[in-house]
């Protein structure tokens, strides 16, 4: 005698396993569905721009400062004590970074007209020798044309409104950093705990891994700057370029902007260097700029970097497409870190796990 057939609804499908209880699994969400998820996040991260932001930056901050905590902790430290002494030593950094970089910019900045005079007679030198090439030159037909100019300063701040507003939102960074350190444990146990019982575990191994690529990406970042700041000030001092001790990191730390870092480097040595440096200089500054930019992508980040992001370049490159344009300036420091992020989260979430080898080396 046949066994009935086993009804199947369209919500869930029914498998015996071998003691014979019922198990339920759903079926897999409708495609449509996943884009209107997907959807929801980026509108959520487009329009919560200024919160998120601010409080990624925190995140950074809070795994910098992690190692400092720590230390102060195994020297018999509470760490609400800990956290705020490392809190307070960032922001005196930070205070006399901006001091000495104040005094150097007044010094600049009283001979930035000769510098600007300079700059000029030299652009017009070039744009006359561009017309002299010119095979024709476009009669002039009394019409005006005014055309918008594009103001780039309004892209790469975009969310932030005006500078009270970016100050603003500074001012919490490191108020969120302090609690973020205080409560490290409590946020990290309790994120745990939202998830279902049986994913908790592969909760808490996402979170670990996350941190600890956070941290390893900051202090790369950091020690990767340092030694290319370091270099760049010594060829600068070679080539006796004035401020060489100062331009020279503000070019190797802009060195590590996403790409448009190798163009963003060469700003200020060239600006300083029009009217002091002979075009060899000039020719040794963007010679050395691009050096230090190859050796730092392809042999220092891989050292440094390589084993905690795992991204390949065209993931890579479409994360920084996808956060430059989505958040601006902002978005290109952070898109490296969040696409790592993702590409952890997807290694081991068993559905993603595709997306995650698509994202990998």
């Amino acid at each position: 005698m046949a066994e009935p057939e086993t009804q199947v609804s369209e919500e869930t499908a029914r498998t015996i396993d071998g003691a014979g209880r019922y198990l339920r699994s759903r079926r897999p969400a409708h495609w449509a569905m996943n884009v209107i998820g997907i959807g929801g996040i980026v509108a959520l991260c487009y329009y919560g721009e200024l919160v998120l932001a601010v409080l990624l930056v925190s995140v950074l901050v809070a795994f910098t400062l992690a190692p400092l905590v720590d230390l102060l902790m195994f020297l018999h430290l509470p760490r609400a004590l800990a956290a705020l002494i490392a809190v307070l030593l960032l922001l005196a950094s930070l205070g006399g970074l901006v001091y000495f970089s104040y005094n150097e910019a007044a010094t600049l900045a009283q001979d930035l007209p000769k510098y600007a005079g300079v700059v000029r007679a030299e652009m017009l030198r070039f744009r006359k020798g561009a017309e002299n090439l010119a095979f024709f030159t476009p009669r002039e037909t009394g019409v005006v044309r005014v055309r918008q100019a594009t103001n780039w300063t309004d892209i790469l701040t975009r969310g932030f409104g005006s500078v009270g507003t970016a100050i603003l939102a500074g001012s919490f960074i490191p108020v969120l950093a302090y609690f973020m350190l205080t409560w490290q444990e409590h946020v990290r146990s309790a994120t745990v705990m939202l998830f279902p019982l049986e994913r908790r575990h592969t909760a808490y191994v996402t979170i670990g891994l996350i941190s600890a690529m956070i941290r390893s990406f900051m202090a790369g970042n950091l020690l990767i700057g340092l030694v290319v700041g370091g270099v760049s000030t010594a060829v600068f001092w070679f080539i006796h370029l004035p401020f060489f001790y100062f331009v020279g990191f503000i070019s190797g730390f802009l060195n590590l902007v996403p790409y448009l870092g190798v163009l963003l480097a060469l700003v200020p040595p060239i600006f300083v260097a029009i009217g002091h440096v002979e075009m060899g200089g000039i020719v040794t500054i963007c010679v050395a700029v691009f050096a230090m930019h190859l050796v730092a992508l392809n042999v220092l980040y891989p050292k440094l970097l390589g084993n905690r992001l795992q991204l390949n370049p065209l993931a890579l490159t479409l994360g920084l497409l996808f956060w430059g344009a989505l958040w601006g300036g902002i978005g290109l420091l952070l898109a490296v870190p969040l696409t790592a992020a993702m590409k952890i989260v997807c290694d081991n979430v068993e559905t993603l796990k595709p997306y995650g080898t698509w994202l990998g080396e």
